[in-house]
């Protein structure tokens, strides 16, 4: 009966662990983020949100000379990988990704430029304004800390 048992784990998939980890680096004139997968299978397609409405700091995108964004501006640049993504217009605080055929090690990077709104109203944004962003990727959310780190696990990696 073991045998048997063992037998049919080998032919059932089970879950594996996979994570989506996304960094955000200051920069001047431009801030960068870098999208990591580390997970054991591959993805048709993976939906991904950064969203800078929940941080304190009061984050926008700031693509245009023209709305809230401090002096100089960047519009989103992708410098490794590529992605489908939603449009960006100066002030938005919501960024939809569409990732299509993700493989594991796969990372992908773009700059654009972020903005605070808050009193202060700096040009650079540390890592530190970023803590209160969230991430959110296959149904899972997790805020970004205090670093500029943010990871999700993703449940749909079978192997």
């Amino acid at each position: 009966m073991r045998a048997i048992l063992l037998a049919l784990s080998v032919l059932i998939p089970s879950a594996a662990v996979a994570d989506l980890t996304v960094s955000f680096r200051d920069g001047a004139p431009k801030d960068r983020f870098t999208l990591s997968y580390d997970g054991a299978c591959a993805l048709d397609r993976l939906d991904v949100q950064i969203d800078l409405g929940a941080a304190p700091a009061g984050l926008i995108f700031d693509t245009t000379a023209a709305g809230a964004g401090v002096e100089v501006f960047q519009p989103l640049e992708w410098v490794s990988g590529a992605a489908s993504t939603s449009e960006v217009t100066d002030g938005d605080t919501l960024l939809s990704l569409s990732l299509d055929e993700v493989r594991p090690g796969a990372t992908w990077a773009f700059t654009v430029d972020i903005d605070d709104t808050t009193s202060t109203r700096q040009i650079t944004v540390d890592g530190s304004e970023m803590a209160g962003a969230v991430l959110r990727a296959d149904g899972q959310a997790a805020a970004f800390d205090a670093s500029g780190m943010a990871t999700v696990r993703l449940a749909n990696c079978l192997s």
